[in-house]
């Protein structure tokens, strides 16, 4: 604290030039702020991906369907504790932009295949009873003010009506919740029924998602279930769920690398304007530390004192950088529904705060060491 008084000093110096470094470096914050949360929308719920789950496909691709009659084959599987279907339906409620996942599955087994979407039993028994019922996330339900009761019309894609409209109209009977951050609140399920009552759907599905009992045997019962289906017209590939998610974020690329190239480039940027900031600081202050140093400052304490004007820097434009993410970001999904888990992960935060600090000290690092080999003579002889 005995040097504050003499660093904020430095600060006044040149105000314009301390004002835009930490500018600079709020920027580059906010950027890690945005991209951190980007690329947790893109691995979308992997981290939560249940150990005791395993994801069934098409071996050729996950737009081809499978028989629904491979339940019955799976669950009887010793191991599988339970299996249900999930089919695509893609629809459009009222305008292309509008995108939340629409999904169609058993409405008893979903809410034991994932145990960390929350719905109360009277939701439950609707969803039964109702054969036009759907139970949507609470995001999705305050995006649009869907509310129990509301008659939801959807324009098809894919499942087109028997009837030969292009509308399929839901009844809302439930809104579930997430039970922990992370998972997915965003969806829209319906009647696995109701699709197949009302389509062509040819007794197929879209992908089956297996719980197990022992997660240790994930990779045996994977290999059991495409053993079992080999040779058939529609031969399966099973995963654990994790990297059913992963493989489905990296279609669109290696977002993880990508992000990672981005924030390097950024932060080296940030880490030549801070560390030139300091050099030119150091350069222009020679002869007042040539007089600290004869009024008895040790080395060290010149190296401190540079040290603790670029990490407060840091600190200013990281803390202000990264708390503006923070708001920023908890305001929601900036696309408008592409990205369901757009959030600013509570690890990302540390670690961002981490990153302030070792940017203060590796921008003042050379800088400083340089005050501190002045010499006092030669120092308080420059002009």
């Amino acid at each position: 604290m005995k040097f504050l008084p003499v660093v904020l000093a430095n600060f006044r110096r040149h105000r314009l030039r301390t004002i835009l470094t930490i500018l600079s470096v709020l920027v580059a914050f906010l950027l890690f702020g945005y991209l951190s949360a980007i690329t947790k929308a893109f691995s979308m719920g992997i981290d939560i991906a249940g150990e005791d789950r395993l994801v069934v496909r098409h071996k050729v691709s996950i737009i081809q369907l499978l028989p629904e009659s491979y339940e019955q084959d799976i669950e009887s599987i010793d191991g599988v504790a339970n299996a249900t279907a999930f089919t695509w339906f893609g629809g459009i409620y009222q305008d292309p932009k509008n995108f939340f996942a629409q999904i169609a599955t058993d409405p008893d087994e979903v809410w034991d295949i994932y145990p960390e979407y929350v719905i109360d039993e009277e939701s439950l028994a609707r969803f039964n009873a109702t054969r036009t019922g759907a139970v949507v996330g609470k995001q999705t339900a305050e995006r649009y003010g869907f509310k129990v009761g509301d008659r939801v019309p959807i324009q098809a894609t894919i499942w087109q009506p028997r009837d030969g409209t292009q509308t399929w109209t839901f009844e809302i009977v439930g809104i579930y919740e997430a039970a922990e951050k992370g998972a997915d609140d965003s969806q829209f399920f319906f009647r696995q029924d109701y699709l197949e009552e009302n389509s062509y759907t040819g007794g197929q599905v879209g992908w089956y998602v297996i719980k197990v009992d022992d997660p240790d045997r994930s990779v045996e019962l994977a290999r059991t279930v495409d053993e079992t289906f080999a040779n058939s017209p529609a031969e399966t590939k099973t995963e654990t769920e994790g990297a059913f998610i992963q493989a489905f974020a990296d279609q669109v690329g290696n977002i993880g690398a990508i992000v990672t190239a981005i924030l390097s480039a950024v932060f080296f940027t940030i880490l030549l304007v801070a560390g030139n900031t300091m050099a030119q600081a150091v350069r222009e202050r020679t002869r007042e530390l040539g007089v600290l140093k004869a009024l008895g400052f040790s080395d060290a304490a010149v190296l401190a004192l540079v040290l603790i004007e670029s990490t407060i820097i840091a600190i200013i434009g990281g803390a202000i950088g990264l708390g503006l993410a923070w708001v920023l970001i908890a305001q929601g999904d900036p696309t408008g529904g592409a990205l369901p888990l757009f959030y600013f992960p509570i690890r990302d935060l540390v670690l961002g705060a981490a990153f302030v600090l070792l940017l203060g000290i590796v921008a003042g690092l050379l800088p400083a060491i340089q005050a501190m080999r002045l010499n006092t003579v030669e120092a308080l002889r420059r002009d």
